[in-house]
């Protein structure tokens, strides 16, 4: 491992960098609209617009790559971000937030697209399923670590934002200086949601309420924490917690999905969320609180990667591609409807709606996984791709690195066993 780490630790040192910028935007957004007054609806917009920038970028960046290069496309969004991020303490208005939120998001999914292409293009066969699992790992850390950055300043001046900036700045020194290599963009054609749908209903579905999960939490989380009169230092654990849960169940669940039946892994997995979420909502206390953050947090990063395996273990491999891309689609849409459906109860109900809304799509997604046990046979566990923890972040352009790493090594693994028996019988 070490000796694969030796050859992209620059590359994983700026994702680090642009994680922790990222990370601490995201929370920051709810501080400061809480500070200035903002409202759920309002904040839920903004939320929206980042989801909608994101979704956007995602498109539109691998053309934008084609036509002048990975390191011009790569160095103009970086420039629109940290000026994005240094604005927002500006121009303290719904309205204007929601724009910057929607370039900052734009940028993101391109400067992952381009990442993610260097990442893979420096990853042998052999080494990118380390790689990979590197990737997302750096990418928590970077994400715990800017709640922390977090407690070292005040929301309510421009100084933690510009810390924000500055980190995201930084970042591409690493990622350019290192990245010789300059690799083709080729992100599939996402497939149709009526083809993806009738491949994998369950992945279909299921991923575009996770997608409503997902931005729920990571937007909405210190806009919650806010209105139930959290302070600042608390905010900062609570979405701490939200990732940490991740970093501590993807390996146990993903361990599981290479030996159950995923549509009972995903039942489970969606139960156990949607059973934290009503500990949440019912349950007071800080700790109980930051507990049941911990474990919602924690089944939902893996619940994105079990979709995307359980996906392609209906596809075939010439499907995958384009099959990842429409997944990756399908969950941008889930993330701009969700926030914005979780904002309007926090208005009309009380700010324990964020439990409420969240526990009712898990409870949605377990229910669905459940009828849909009852409509396909079981696949055997040999018939099935590997896992691998891909994070609900990642461009189309790691989803697929992953799906094709995830299908050589079920393949290599299958004519191992076949080696066995042979060598046996």
């Amino acid at each position: 491992m070490i000796s694969v780490l030796s050859s992209v630790w620059a590359l994983l040192l700026g994702i680090v960098l642009i994680m922790l910028g990222n990370g601490m935007h995201f929370t920051l957004i709810g501080l400061r609209g809480g500070i200035e007054g903002f409202g759920a609806a309002e904040l839920a917009i903004v939320t929206s617009g980042y989801f909608l920038g994101f979704l956007s970028g995602a498109r539109l960046t691998p053309l934008m790559i084609q036509r002048v290069g990975h390191v011009r496309v790569f160095a103009a969004l970086g420039s629109f971000m940290s000026a994005g991020l240094i604005a927002l303490p500006l121009l303290t208005e719904p309205w204007a937030w929601t724009i910057l939120r929607i370039i900052v998001g734009f940028c993101m999914s391109g400067i992952y697209v381009a990442a993610e292409s260097w990442l893979n293009a420096a990853a042998t066969n052999e080494t990118r399923g380390k790689v990979l699992s590197a990737y997302m790992i750096a990418q928590t850390l970077g994400i715990i670590g800017a709640q922390y950055l977090l407690t070292l300043g005040d929301a309510a001046t421009s100084a933690l934002f510009i810390g924000a900036s500055i980190l995201v700045s930084i970042s591409f020194a690493p990622i350019l200086l290192s990245a010789a290599q300059v690799p083709v963009v080729q992100v599939a054609k996402p497939m149709s949601l009526l083809a993806l749908f009738k491949g994998s209903p369950l992945g279909t579905v299921g991923i575009f309420l996770l997608g409503s999960v997902y931005a729920t939490q990571s937007g909405m989380g210190a806009v919650y924490g806010s209105q139930i009169g959290l302070s600042a230092d608390q905010i900062s654990l609570f979405i701490a917690m939200l990732f940490a849960g991740a970093l501590a169940l993807q390996y146990p669940i993903g361990w599981l999905s290479d030996r159950i039946d995923r549509r009972g892994l995903i039942l489970g997995a969606s139960a156990l969320g949607a059973v934290a979420c009503a500990a949440g909502w019912t349950i007071g206390g800080l700790w109980p609180l930051m507990a049941a953050a911990f474990v919602a947090g924690g089944v939902t990063t893996p619940l994105y990667a079990l979709f995307l395996a359980y996906t392609n273990d209906m596809l075939s491999s010439d499907d995958m591609p384009a099959a990842s891309g429409g997944l990756v689609f399908t969950f941008g849409l889930g993330a701009i409807v969700g926030p914005l459906i979780t904002g309007w109860a926090m208005r009309a109900l009380e700010p324990a709606a964020f439990w409420l809304v969240l526990g009712v799509t898990f409870a949605a997604i377990a229910t669905y996984a459940a009828y849909r046990m009852t409509q396909r046979a079981t696949l055997p566990a040999e018939a099935t791709e590997s896992y691998l923890a891909v994070l609900p972040t990642t461009s189309a352009v790691a989803v697929e690195a992953a799906a094709e790493w995830a299908a050589e090594n079920a393949e290599a693994q299958s004519e191992a066993e076949d080696e066995r028996k042979d060598e046996a019988g």
